[in-house]
């Protein structure tokens, strides 16, 4: 079994990071590294892991985007950013469409080449300070007035992390949309499964030798998962405990403490073994036995020496119910009381 789990280990050959609240905090100036950031970039890349920044950032073009990130001590290079306003271009011309823009003024450029004379469809990404009334009554007129409306999204998330604090995200504004206009937009960047293939056609890697990380539980974790891909959260960014547990059934994710702590490169491994190791039959354990469960998993994933390691499982708290899902097996029925692990190590039971 530990075999099987060093297996998967060795087949690992790419990561995807998200970028605002994992890499940087975003803000004036340009925003600011998290600490220990620009070196666990650093030490990904010397690994030999291929690395690809998964971002939904819509507030700047790929290359000056890029170009802020290097100047915070990031060795990134634009083929590396994956952003939604390329992908929403190609679909833009795949399609025909021509957008009315509401947008940051600074994303601008990336629709260049993009016919927008008599609009058929409307593109929405983080304008900031552009989603004033008027603005949004304009793309809402646009829309309604459509036989048949078009709105894309660049992305939906619904907030963010800058230096003074939260920020609301383009998916608040996209909802607002959908519903005036009862609709339903088409996303183009996280969660979207077409923009997490496209990130990993790009960083070269099928989905199960590739590793997702973010902050962002819903976008970044659930994401990937829907993807076929492993991922992780970690907490910094927008990180909350009251949201941590909105992750989507299905797949694994591990809960970690900021970047720079986890040797990520030295992360995949023991994660592997720790996922990919367990038997297929399911155990009924007392919430008694939770802490005696989680030990022993550690320490047979050998992962006791990552002390910043707050859970190892997708955990759903359900009442006064925990479940404890590997992701590889369906979830098994939660009796009321009960710690229901799917496939726990035997000897967690004796």
């Amino acid at each position: 079994m530990a075999e099987r789990g060093r297996g998967w280990a060795r087949a690992v050959r790419g990561l995807l990071l998200d970028v605002n609240g994992v890499l940087y905090d975003s803000g004036a100036g340009g925003g600011v590294p998290i600490a220990g950031s620009v070196e666990a970039v650093r030490r990904i890349k010397a690994s030999g892991l291929k690395l690809q920044l998964c971002t939904n950032e819509t507030q700047a073009t790929r290359e000056s985007f890029a170009r802020k990130l290097r100047a915070l001590g990031f060795d990134i290079a634009v083929s590396q950013v994956t952003a939604p306003a390329p992908a929403a271009c190609h679909l833009l011309r795949e399609r025909s469409l021509r957008p009315h823009l509401l947008v940051h003024h600074d994303l601008v450029p990336e629709f260049a080449e993009v016919d927008k004379t008599n609009p058929n469809c409307v593109v929405l990404g983080d304008a900031a300070e552009n989603f004033t009334y008027a603005n949004l009554n304009e793309a809402f007129r646009l829309l309604i007035g459509m036989e048949k409306p078009v709105l894309i999204s660049l992305g939906k998330g619904r907030y963010y992390k800058e230096t003074d604090g939260l920020k609301l995200d383009v998916g608040a504004y996209m909802k607002a949309l959908e519903y005036a206009c009862d609709i339903q937009a088409e996303v183009v960047g996280k969660p979207s499964k077409r923009f997490f293939e496209s990130a990993l056609a790009e960083l070269g890697v099928p989905p199960e030798q590739a590793i997702m990380i973010g902050d962002d539980i819903v976008n970044d974790v659930g994401g990937a998962q829907q993807c076929g891909m492993r991922a992780l959260q970690v907490r910094t960014g927008k990180y909350s405990r009251r949201l941590q547990w909105s992750i989507p059934s299905g797949g694994a994710f591990l809960n970690a403490c900021p970047l720079q702590n986890t040797e990520l490169h030295q992360l995949v491994q023991p994660l592997a073994a720790l996922m990919n190791s367990i038997p297929k039959e399911n155990h009924f354990i007392s919430v008694k036995m939770q802490m005696r469960v989680l030990k022993c998993a550690v320490e047979r994933a050998q992962l006791g020496q990552l002390h910043n390691l707050s859970f190892t499982r997708n955990f759903l708290f359900l009442k006064h119910r925990f479940l404890l899902s590997a992701g590889l097996f369906p979830v098994a029925k939660c009796p009321p009381g009960s710690l229901v692990l799917q496939g726990v190590l035997s000897d967690c039971s004796h």
